[in-house]
């Protein structure tokens, strides 16, 4: 063999060994950068509270450069998953404030509790004042803790519902509306100055059906009897001392006291510190690296917030919106990724705008028949949240959601008195018979009334009535019977056929799993759709704006306000649409339980 072959030969051996070397270090760091620096034996402290969003994509740039990311319920479930398979946490305490999500969440929290302590790990909950919601979470522990200064609240639920025709009046603002269905409730806090008889019979519904289901829950967490919980919540509120005497929390400790009791629960030396780890540096943990994300490609699609046409944003007064354009997008990228065996739709949303959410169930139907759609729900999927869930091969909900609402409004507000009161004048110069029909200082004539009366008529009874028929596989009669606005809870929905299957997206993942032939026992990769923008793209104009000065003291001031006026703010502008003849499917969207 010649010299410089031979040279050649070592070289690239040396070269190849110190590849393979140097890949071999690449992937070590990189899984031990992936498990994060977690001690043995330690425990998952986790904030549970404020609004909790349904997701919230990290991008690790972000951190970099020290901006702070929102915890979401995504990243929060993601963490007890991970908690359950990782023989480094020893046990989670659960860090309970004051929350802003809804009851759908808050039976999601407590189903990945549960599936945490079915691992034999102990979690234990701590809360310094415990309301309503905050203790239904808690009671999913092995143990719940407050101080003994603290206070719970478990004193039953009221609904608040509130109305505008007064303040209405009194600026000379008369709404015009026409809705279909005797539930159809969004726009009475507008026409009306107290509850219609509709409206009253939901509500009270909807109450019996979540205090049934507090319970219940309360009376199996904490081994007592329904008759017994129904008592003590008609005595409450309790100090924590109490409260323990009662049987509704294990202790009234401080929280040094507690993690003293977790110290020696996972057998500590006398002189060792309690090892923690924080949420957030948890969160750096990939779910790959413990074998969570894994195998077959699933798509995620989160649908949160209102309802519209457009690109989906977030305003300081508007909110979250979704739009069509976006959602469309997204479906379409998951359809046509041949690597994607199946769609989740996560909806989150109250509905909006009737030509959205039938765009978005257009596409939905078009990817049905490619490959299994799955709906999963968060706190709300109603009117258009329903709309564009109808046609999924299956609907998993948790009992507590807020779904239906099969029915649709539209209307617009004269303003002349409010015009008169300024003392502004106008006039308007026609051409055609019905070009008048938007005018804002008009009421409607009874042909014009006649007109958007059809276009109503058509929507809900050729367009939402059908559809939810087809997808349900019941006949428009039955569809008719429990639509006509009314909302129901996840539980009272699948009583009536509009939800297959109790869960939460973990479930929905289950059964889109298994339509699409992916072996039970199997991981799945999660895709979560739309993209989000990252750091990069947001700051150099690929992505959305970065906020200026002047839309960040907006925020300010809007979350200055009360929280009756912000939601009211938020949404004014999918009103507003009404007034270029948008229809709306949208549910009452100020009911608020606490």
């Amino acid at each position: 063999m010649p010299k410089s072959l031979k040279v050649l030969l070592i070289v690239g051996g040396v070269f190849i060994a110190v590849l393979l070397v140097a890949i071999i270090g690449i992937a070590l760091v990189a899984e031990s950068l992936g498990r994060g620096n977690v001690p043995e034996n330690s425990v998952l402290v986790m904030r549970i509270g404020g609004t909790l969003p349904d997701h919230a994509p990290r991008d690790p740039m972000a951190k970099v450069f020290g901006i702070s990311q929102p915890a979401s319920l995504t990243d929060t479930i993601t963490n007890l998953r991970k908690a359950k398979a990782d023989s480094r946490i020893g046990a989670v305490l659960l860090d309970i404030e004051f929350t802003g999500f809804g009851w759908g969440k808050a039976d999601e929290l407590r189903r990945a509790i549960k599936d945490l302590r079915d691992s034999g790990k102990p979690v234990y909950a701590y809360t310094e004042l415990g309301m309503n919601k905050e203790y239904y979470v808690a009671s999913a522990a092995e143990k719940i803790f407050m101080p003994p200064t603290g206070d719970i609240y478990v004193n039953g639920f009221a609904a608040n519902a509130m109305f505008y025709r007064g303040s209405l009046d009194k600026l000379g603002i008369e709404p015009e509306v026409i809705q279909i269905g005797k539930y159809k409730n969004a726009p009475d806090q507008y026409t009306r100055t107290d509850m219609s008889e509709g409206q009253r019979e939901v509500i009270n519904a909807i109450l019996d059906d979540l205090y049934g289901r507090l319970v219940s829950s309360i009376a199996k967490d904490r081994k007592l009897e329904e008759d017994t919980v129904k008592e003590l919540i008609d005595g409450a509120p309790y100090r924590a001392t109490k409260a323990k005497s009662l049987g509704l929390i294990d202790g009234a400790k401080y929280r040094d006291e507690v993690y003293e009791e977790l110290r020696k629960k996972l057998g500590y030396k006398e002189d060792d510190k309690l090892r923690t780890v924080t949420a957030s540096v948890y969160s750096e943990v990939s779910p790959a690296s413990l074998d969570l994300n894994n195998g077959s490609r699933v798509a995620v699609i989160y649908a949160s917030g209102a309802i519209t046409t457009g690109r989906s944003s977030s305003s300081p007064f508007g909110g979250s919106m979704v739009g069509s354009d976006t959602i469309v997008g997204a479906v379409k990228q998951a359809t046509d990724d041949e690597s994607i065996k199946a769609i989740v739709l996560r909806v989150d949303s109250p509905g909006g705008s009737a030509l959205a959410s039938d765009l978005m169930w257009h596409a939905l139907e078009k990817a049905k028949a490619k490959k299994p759609v799955v709906v999963s729900m968060a706190d709300y999927a109603a009117s258009g949240g329903y709309y564009i869930s109808c046609n999924a091969n299956k609907i998993v909900a948790e009992p507590s959601v807020l779904t239906g609402s099969i029915g649709v409004f539209m209307g617009k507000p004269n303003l002349s008195g409010f015009y008169d009161w300024l003392g502004v004048t106008n006039e308007y110069v026609l051409r055609g018979k019905n070009a008048g029909l938007f005018r804002e200082t008009e009421n409607w004539t009874e042909e014009e009334r006649a007109k958007f009366q059809e276009q109503a008529n058509n929507i809900y009874y050729t367009d939402f009535v059908p559809k939810v028929a087809k997808g349900r596989k019941m006949n428009d009669e039955a569809v008719n019977s429990i639509g006509q606005g009314r909302v129901w809870t996840g539980a009272q929905a699948k009583e009536r056929g509009l939800v297959d299957e109790f869960g939460g997206l973990e479930k929905a993942i289950e059964i889109a799993k298994s339509l699409s032939k992916i072996p039970a026992d199997e991981q799945v990769t999660r895709v979560a759709l739309p993209k989000a923008p990252t750091l990069f793209e947001t700051i150099f104009g690929s992505g959305v704006a970065v906020e200026s000065k002047e839309v960040k003291a907006r925020k300010a001031i809007v979350e200055s306000l009360p929280r009756n006026v912000r939601k009211t703010l938020q949404y004014a502008e999918l009103y507003e649409r009404m007034g270029r003849g948008e229809s709306m499917l949208m549910m009452p969207f100020e009911i608020e339980i606490k």
